[in-house]
């Protein structure tokens, strides 16, 4: 009778284990997801950050083209005879 009720608590206290082993297994597989995702949105703000830098300047660029056009407009309108 004792051999029986030992053999029943050991497997209790292997299928508590065996759950306890998994819930662990699984939480570390999630923290793995997440690391992994965190490093994706971190590479996205990067690129993200590059694109808007490289589109900025793009902008500048285009302003100081569009403005050197403005300045020398004056000159073009004094030949203009109507």
């Amino acid at each position: 009778m004792l051999k029986a009720i030992n053999t029943k608590t050991l497997i209790a206290i292997l299928a508590a284990l065996t759950a306890i082993g998994s819930a662990v297994i699984y939480q570390s597989h999630e923290a793995h997801k997440a690391a992994a995702i965190l490093q994706q949105q971190q590479h996205d703000a990067e690129e993200r950050n590059k694109e808007d830098e490289a589109f900025r300047k793009k902008v500048e660029q285009d302003k100081k083209r569009h403005n050197s056009a403005a300045g020398n407009e004056g000159k073009t309108w004094k030949g203009y005879i109507p």
